[in-house]
């Protein structure tokens, strides 16, 4: 009889098993097929290019005949001695490394501010501070080329306010160009980055900011001691989004300087479409673009890994 009773229990279990594991498969099965169709445009519209762009690099081809002559890796060696695109690259690096900051700090600042309960109209600031975020950059760009030309209502108040004594074409001044560029970048993102630090900001309890001012700490003293080390992961993820943001920034510069004057904010996104498309420097080079464009995207993954690391290393010390 215990023999029956134990063979029966072994065998209910068994069926509870295979139950499971059925249930698993079915589960697995019903949740590849909702990712099925994302994971297709994916590969259609990412993964497929990419691969192409990796072909591509190794011909000389302008992009308007069938096919292109194969080449090897001439294209990579002709990209070491190309001062047009270091000059592109390093500018990638001149903007991110001047925005990126700017960014963090800015929207921190306005979080921070915007995180109290007790100031009124706070949604309001919120929505003011988003909506450039909501807005077609190209339409920024285009607007913002009239807000800071010669006749503009910047140089205008500037000028009528005694400040300059002559208008400053922000715009085609090497010298003013790269900064007018990131003040623009800079006011169009921030809300986006804003909205990332107020999650993390209301990560943090209500009863550490009264335990805080119990103990006489006052509103600087309260994010420096006790918020801002509780939000250092978040910094880490946001640092990394902020940052791969700018490395491929293309927009709002093409729409409003074309990287002039004289390829001062020219970025590797600008040169890799006017060596591509474009034929004001002769006929389109696909091949030597794609090259270009991967050589720079190594280095953007090389940079994403890195940050990742860090904010891994926050975490583990959090």
């Amino acid at each position: 009889m215990e023999t029956n009773r134990g063979a029966i229990a072994a065998g209910l279990s068994d069926a509870a098993i295979r139950l499971r594991k059925k249930k698993k498969r079915q589960l697995n099965l019903w949740c590849w097929s909702f990712l099925s169709v994302s994971l297709f445009f994916y590969i259609l519209f990412m993964g497929w290019p990419i691969v192409s762009s990796i072909y591509y690099s190794m011909l000389k081809w302008s992009g308007l005949t069938k096919s292109g002559t194969f080449i090897g890796l001439k294209n990579y060696q002709n990209l070491f001695r190309d001062t047009v695109y270091w000059n592109a690259f390093a500018d990638s690096f001149k903007y991110t490394a001047i925005a990126v900051p700017s960014l963090l700090l800015i929207s921190l600042f306005l979080a921070y501010l915007l995180n109290d309960e007790h100031m009124r109209a706070r949604n309001v600031y919120r929505t003011t501070y988003f909506i450039p975020v909501i807005t077609t950059t190209s339409v920024v760009g285009i607007v913002m080329i009239f807000i800071w030309s010669v006749q503009g209502p910047i140089n205008g108040a500037l000028v009528g306010l005694g400040i300059l004594g002559t208008p400053i074409n922000f715009l085609g001044n090497g010298g003013t160009v790269f900064r007018t560029l990131i003040a623009v970048s800079v006011w169009k993102d921030c809300g986006t980055y804003m909205i990332y630090w107020l999650a993390g900001l209301q990560s943090v309890g209500r009863d550490q900011y009264e335990a805080a001012a119990i103990d006489g700490a006052g509103r600087w003293k309260t994010f420096l001691r006790v918020v801002f080390p509780q939000v250092l992961p978040t910094a880490g993820v946001i640092t990394i989004l902020c940052t791969i943001n700018a490395l491929k920034i293309f927009d709002l510069i093409k729409t409003m300087t074309n990287g002039g004057p004289f390829y001062k904010t020219d970025v590797v996104a600008t040169w890799v479409y006017r060596t591509a498309f474009s034929s004001e420097l002769g006929m389109p080079r696909m091949g030597y673009s794609s090259a270009g464009a991967l050589l720079f995207g190594l280095v953007v993954i090389m940079i994403g890994l890195i940050l990742n690391l860090i904010k891994t290393w926050l975490q583990k010390a959090q």
